[in-house]
């Protein structure tokens, strides 16, 4: 049997968190951790969580696994325990439990929404689309494939220290995918607008943001890139 730990949280029923203790069949070692998270439920209807496409694109079952934010879908339990045996659950960090496994990820979006998440380009639209050539289309890659499950936000410490103004590593990084757009026309606008001291710059180089980003992006370096464009403007 495989142990299981599972952080529970009912504000309605509960007056504090705590983690209860369940077991899986050892024939989930195979399997996904939504794959155990379906199995408890149906045990237990209760138990909150969110889901929905279960291929690692919608990002919606955003989760602390075995203390590293993931995908619940892709991520194999297997891989998850080690050698502990333990599966452990929790909710993503730094951001207020609504219930169970369920966060409040308004703020995260209210940051996203900041940074004017669509092309900007007031020019007459022509009669096509608008072209890129290959290099141009080249610099969006590893910064469209985000699917703000907010992994890398939840689990940044520059981010738990100063939640309400610093954006986040994957506002930032959304925020880079427009800047080096050959067809977005507010390149000044948008690097004008992270000149402030905690929007962009209280990023502290730690990495976590890297090192769980389920689709293998890299928050980080967006970030220090971004700086470098607003430098650049700036001279």
């Amino acid at each position: 049997m495989i142990n299981v730990q599972i952080y529970r949280y009912h504000p309605e029923h509960d007056t504090t968190p705590y983690m209860q203790s369940k077991t899986l069949p050892e024939e989930f070692r195979s399997r996904m951790v939504l794959d155990a998270l379906e199995y408890l439920r149906a045990e237990d209807s209760t138990l909150a969580y969110r889901r929905s496409c279960r291929e690692g694109v919608c990002g919606s079952d955003g989760m602390n696994i075995n203390g590293k934010n993931w995908l619940a879908c892709i991520k194999p339990i297997a891989e998850a325990i080690g050698t502990t045996n333990t599966l452990i659950i929790r909710p993503l960090p730094g951001m207020p439990v609504i219930r169970d496994l369920v966060v409040d990820q308004t703020l995260f979006f209210e940051h996203y929404q900041t940074i004017k998440p669509w092309v900007i380009n007031d020019e007459p639209a022509p009669t096509i689309e608008r072209l890129q050539s290959p290099e141009d289309r080249k610099l969006l890659d590893g910064l469209y494939e985000c699917i703000l499950c907010a992994c890398c936000t939840s689990q940044c410490p520059s981010w738990w220290w100063n939640p309400t103004k610093y954006l986040g590593p994957s506002a930032l990084l959304q925020s880079l995918r427009f800047v080096v757009d050959s067809r977005d026309t507010a390149r000044m606008e948008r690097l004008k607008s992270l000149e402030d001291p905690f929007s962009l710059f209280r990023c502290r180089g730690i990495g976590n943001c890297t090192w769980v980003c389920p689709k293998g992006l890299n928050p980080m370096e967006a970030i220090g890139k971004l700086r470098l464009e607003l430098l650049r403007e700036s001279t």
